[in-house]
């Protein structure tokens, strides 16, 4: 118990959120928020840049980093940005939480696992705890996966429903150094809105195309407004081969369409205004054939 003249102990740092593509961690991070600042789709490369979750509480200020799914495809410039950004918000952390899906432990979270620092806290959060009614299932996934390391905490989760997050965000609170909060206490994300504008037009272009077209593109804000209570967005989806244009257009306009009106009405409700968004497609080949070019479109 804290003595009466001295203030209670305030601890603030980095959380990595880690694992492989499609467990969870993005939704883990908006739960933990409560705002959806991090996309989400059920397809690999979805994430493809580190952010910031900002949590402040009276005791703690957390910073959750968000990273790129540990890619295990092989080859291409884009795969090796990934899995460098992946690596490295682990290894600048002070605490990791690594995700994995509760319907079973794999070669690849065995792999990430053992990538990750020896000399700070690692929580294993077992996602999706909802999907497995065979509880023994969990007790096997539990046996593999610390037989392949020490973990400080195994937590089962549900980041769609909240079921033990707020547990698992007290066991990281508490890992977390003593010292002030690194931000404002009304900040969300160390991101801009110009940021945060591409990455929720990408999503909804992830969600909308099929298998192919998702990994050749990227989106470009070529211009952006902001007004007191207007935002004016004008947008390039980039694509890598002219034959992908009608893919990404639909009929008439209309995929396009929907992607634009789908990605308006989540950014009026992330910055809490209205939102004029112009959206339209270029080709651009060869954008992520070079880390250099991955850099010119802000690829860490």
């Amino acid at each position: 118990m804290n003595e009466p003249d001295k203030p209670a102990t305030h601890r603030s740092g980095h959380v990595a959120i880690v694992g492989r593509p499609n467990v969870g961690k993005s939704t883990l991070l908006n739960r933990m928020v409560g705002q959806k600042l991090s996309i989400t789709s059920d397809r690999p490369q979805t994430t493809r840049h580190r952010i910031a979750g900002i949590v402040t509480r009276p005791d703690a200020q957390l910073v959750f980093i968000d990273s790129p799914g540990y890619q295990t495809r092989s080859g291409g410039a884009l795969n090796r940005v990934l899995n460098r950004t992946a690596v490295q918000v682990a290894e600048d952390a002070d605490v990791v939480v690594l995700v994995c899906d509760a319907r079973g432990w794999t070669a690849a979270d065995e792999r990430i696992a053992k990538l990750l620092p020896a000399d700070r806290p690692v929580l294993l959060a077992i996602n999706k705890v909802d999907a497995v009614p065979d509880k023994a299932r969990l007790l096997d996934l539990v046996k593999r996966a610390t037989a392949c390391r020490d973990f400080d905490e195994v937590v089962p989760i549900s980041a769609k429903t909240g079921r033990q997050v707020p547990l698992l965000l007290d066991l990281c609170a508490a890992r977390l150094p003593e010292g002030p909060p690194m931000y404002d206490p009304d900040s969300l994300t160390d991101r801009s809105e110009r940021f945060l504008a591409a990455e929720l037009i990408r999503e909804k272009l992830f969600r909308r195309l099929g298998d192919e077209v998702p990994y050749d593109s990227t989106v470009e804000i070529e211009r952006f407004e902001e007004l007191p209570k207007l935002r004016r967005i004008h947008a390039a989806i980039l694509i890598e081969r002219e034959g992908q244009k009608p893919i990404v257009l639909g009929a008439g306009g209309e995929r396009i369409k929907r992607i634009a009106t789908e990605a308006r009405q989540d950014l009026e409700k992330l910055f809490g205004c209205k939102v004029y968004l112009e959206l339209f497609v270029k080709v651009k080949s060869g954008w992520a054939a070079s880390e250099q070019s991955l850099r010119a479109y802000g690829y860490e």
